[in-house]
């Protein structure tokens, strides 16, 4: 499932979140890449263990957790700090696919990458350049949103950023371990649970309603690791 989640972050969080990354010191994103990464990433990552990178991480964290929308689709179980990197220059990310398990700067206690998400803090308009795609058994998608926009879809997918031939990109990245693994579980869990949203606004907590209700949180019970 690749889902896109508008205005995750307000016009005064992004606007927060551009004043700090245009101020702050970035780095070769080669230093948190893996051996295949290496040979196909060419971006700029915020270092780690910066007062920037704290408060930018406590943004986009809040944001995850306080919209519905991403915790009906991820189910997170736990999320990785987010990451932000800068594209430039004919900077680029070839087809990957993320590793299965990240660690947390400074933490031995390693978490699954079931769900990756990228929330955009540069228009389109911005750059030229720099598509997502992402690849799965339905074909390639294709993502570009506005600032403060967020796209989600499921780390085992092999995903791309195309060159930025104009202009900059600006974006955090991170991944969520789901209670769920399995993102067929994941997908059907979260069109379950939007079809008895929109119920309960036609018809109230009528039976059905009440029904299908139970049926998702014996699903979830059934299914969630904890």
């Amino acid at each position: 499932m690749m889902l896109h989640i508008p205005e995750l972050l307000t016009r005064d969080q992004v606007a927060e979140c551009r004043h700090i990354l245009a101020n702050a010191t970035w780095q070769d994103g080669l230093t948190t890449a893996g051996i295949q990464a290496a040979q196909r990433k060419q971006n700029l990552q915020l270092p780690e263990g910066t007062p920037e990178i704290a408060r930018l991480r406590e943004i986009v964290t809040g944001a995850l957790l306080n919209n519905p929308l991403f915790f009906s689709a991820a189910l997170p179980q736990r999320i990785l700090p987010p990451f932000f990197n800068h594209y430039e220059g004919g900077g680029f990310y070839g087809n990957h696919v993320d590793n299965a398990i990240r660690y947390p700067h400074g933490s031995q206690q390693g978490i699954r990458t079931d769900v990756s998400t990228t929330i955009f803090f540069t228009d389109p308009d911005e750059y030229e350049g720099g598509d997502l795609f992402v690849d799965d058994t339905y074909g390639s998608h294709q993502a570009k949103l506005p600032a403060g926009d967020a796209i989600v879809y499921p780390s085992t997918s092999l995903h791309r950023v195309e060159p930025v031939t104009k202009g900059a990109r600006i974006c955090s990245f991170l991944w969520t371990q789901s209670m769920i693994r399995d993102d067929w579980k994941r997908t059907m869990m979260f069109e379950l649970d939007c079809t008895i949203q929109k119920l309960r606004q036609q018809v109230g907590d009528s039976e059905e309603v009440v029904s299908l209700t139970a049926h998702y949180h014996n699903l979830l019970r059934q299914w969630a690791e904890m």
